[in-house]
């Protein structure tokens, strides 16, 4: 099973964003060559395989994280802010 992952851009350079997963130190830099909108520094993406497949709301953002804690949470007992998102 893959699992796609809600991501704020902290900058653009070209076609590559440097994102941070979450609340967390965790960061990835992505590829925006798939995507058909513009998008700009403070934007959510949802990303898989290091390519940004589309761009989501805030609020959307951050209830799938909120959930994807959760969800840590209930598997292996992690507190929700060990997780880096």
């Amino acid at each position: 099973m893959c699992l796609a992952i809600p991501v704020e851009i902290e900058s653009i350079n070209d076609k590559m964003a440097h994102c941070r997963v979450g609340e967390g130190e965790t960061y990835l830099d992505v590829s925006l060559m798939l995507m058909a909108e513009d998008v700009k520094v403070g934007d959510y993406l949802i990303v898989h395989a290091g390519f940004a497949l589309r761009k989501i709301e805030t609020s959307e953002a951050e209830e799938t994280l909120k959930i994807l804690r959760e969800m840590l949470n209930l598997a292996d007992g992690t507190k929700p802010e060990a997780c880096g998102f």
